[in-house]
């Protein structure tokens, strides 16, 4: 049960369609499900918002399984795997079209997949995911395809680094239009603080191991990213668009925050 799912059972108790007893026992479920190898978070999302996210790497196929049919048994719609490589996920796609019977979608540039549906965007806004270059597009995309399923619009923009500084100017509407924009940069890490000075939104910037030898893997980049000198800037860590997704989608979220700009 996630946080619209609890409002929509209290909503119900109040105006009298739901018993009281029975809302109880819906509110009494187990806090995790226990099944050896994981335990495995139910409550998450009524205390968060957003119900637990599947971490893929270091896991077997069959442990993703059990932990996603443990969730979808609870009553969780939409479940998100990341950092799942092509062998893994065919075997949780065969999963979820036999036994399960749900969706599956997966991103293979990206490595992450959306067992079940996507909500339908429920943000205050639009999230833009930027990149310098083509080689950052894994990050991207697995911020893209969370922000998507934790129920955002989003507009992705790519190639659009400052070695050609007229790619990004093309694209000031959309800057200019997005409620908070992840901006995704390896080799010296610069884009992000451009957009910032451009930008009137908060701007999530995220390094990527992206570069030659210097770059100490996206080293190099993050340092960079730390001593931006424009504002309104927070720092991701190395390739972690799942982490810069997810934090994009709490502004996105934030009711008050266009109509404090109003």
């Amino acid at each position: 049960m996630d946080e619209k799912e609890l409002r929509a059972l209290l909503s119900s108790v109040q105006n009298g369609s739901t018993d009281v007893d029975d809302a109880l026992m819906k509110l009494r479920m187990k806090p995790f499900d226990d099944i050896g190898y994981a335990k495995v978070d139910l409550q998450r999302g009524v205390r968060t918002g957003t119900a637990e996210v599947i971490f893929g790497a270091g896991k077997t196929a069959e442990q993703i399984t059990g932990i996603a049919g443990s969730m979808l048994e609870n009553g969780q719609k939409t479940i998100l795997v990341t950092r799942l490589d092509k062998e893994k996920a065919e075997q949780v796609r065969m999963q979820a079209a036999g036994r399960w019977q749900a969706e599956f979608f997966y991103n293979e540039s990206g490595r992450i997949a959306v067992i079940g549906s996507c909500p339908r965007p429920d943000g205050i806004g639009r999230i833009l995911v930027m990149t310098a270059g083509t080689s950052d597009i894994p990050v991207a995309e697995e911020a893209a395809v969370t922000a998507e399923a934790l129920g955002n619009e989003v507009v992705r923009i790519y190639d659009a680094g400052v070695a050609g500084l007229h790619r990004l100017l093309a694209h000031l509407p959309e800057i200019m239009d997005a409620t908070v924009i992840i901006t995704i940069a390896g080799m010296e890490g610069a884009l992000p603080a451009v957009v910032t000075g451009l930008a009137d939104c908060p701007i999530i910037a995220v390094p990527t191991s992206v570069g030659y030898g210097t770059s100490f893997h996206g080293v190099s980049a993050l340092l960079s990213m730390l001593n931006c000198c424009a504002s309104g800037m927070c720092v991701e860590n190395i390739d972690n668009g799942f982490g810069a997704a997810y934090f994009a989608s709490m502004i996105n979220h934030l009711k008050g925050y266009r109509e404090a700009e109003q």
